[in-house]
């Protein structure tokens, strides 16, 4: 893992330049160690012949009508905790869980690996795409694993487990505002020896696909 406040060397090879596409390879050295890989490839827009998409999975309330986490935090302590109160304020985003919070171990019993949130910037991003880009791949990292973790420990409340991950890939497939309502749909089709999947899809309020996402983590007791 990085160190906060040491500097990073990022070094960047061109892998290939093509018509339609580019690929770079990223390497980011902490002290001279090796802390981060990163292979990104770039499309050229361009008009498809076909376009098509499979429906969200399920039917879900709109953001508006859910509450947020500091919320159902509120709602289950009778107050936020001072800690969690200076985290809900430096928080980026908008947090809002399809379903409800569990907090002991006998609501996770019979668990599905499933989860799904609502989420949006704090404020207003501008009209950089890059921007809303590097916004949403930072949250896709925030909540997949928690389909993992749901059939295990409750979300919230003391952790059973050290979770890492171990690797993350996106594929972008359209457009879109980080600063406006995403839906986050989680599944973990597997988890086994230390180490579990997840998948996420990514739709606007319209239902359209926007990223696809892949994440593995480790899992080990505490």
């Amino acid at each position: 893992p990085g160190r906060l406040g040491v500097p990073i060397v990022y070094q960047v090879e061109r892998v290939r330049d093509g018509r339609s596409f580019t690929t770079r390879r990223v390497t980011a050295v902490q002290q001279g160690r090796t802390i981060f890989n990163l292979t990104a490839s770039f499309h050229k827009p361009e008009q498809g012949s076909f376009d098509h998409q499979l429906p969200p999975a399920r039917k879900v309330p709109s953001p508006e009508s859910l509450p947020t986490v500091a919320d159902e935090v509120r709602e289950h302590l009778g107050a936020l905790p001072e800690q969690f109160e200076r985290m809900a304020r430096r928080q980026p985003f908008d947090i809002r869980y399809v379903d409800r919070l569990r907090w002991t171990t006998e609501e996770v019993e019979d668990a599905e690996p499933r989860s799904a949130v609502w989420m949006r910037a704090v404020g207003p991003l501008g009209d950089d795409p890059l921007v809303h880009t590097c916004a949403l791949t930072y949250a896709s990292d925030m909540t997949l694993l928690d389909a993992v973790r749901l059939p295990i420990e409750p979300l919230w409340g003391p952790r059973g487990f050290d979770m890492a991950s171990l690797d993350h890939a996106m594929w972008f497939h359209r457009p879109f505002r980080a600063d406006e309502w995403f839906l986050y749909d989680q599944e973990s089709p597997i988890a086994t020896g230390g180490r579990g999947l997840a998948r996420g899809r990514i739709y606007d309020t319209e239902g359209r696909l926007l990223v696809s996402v892949v994440q593995e983590g480790l899992f080990r007791p505490v």
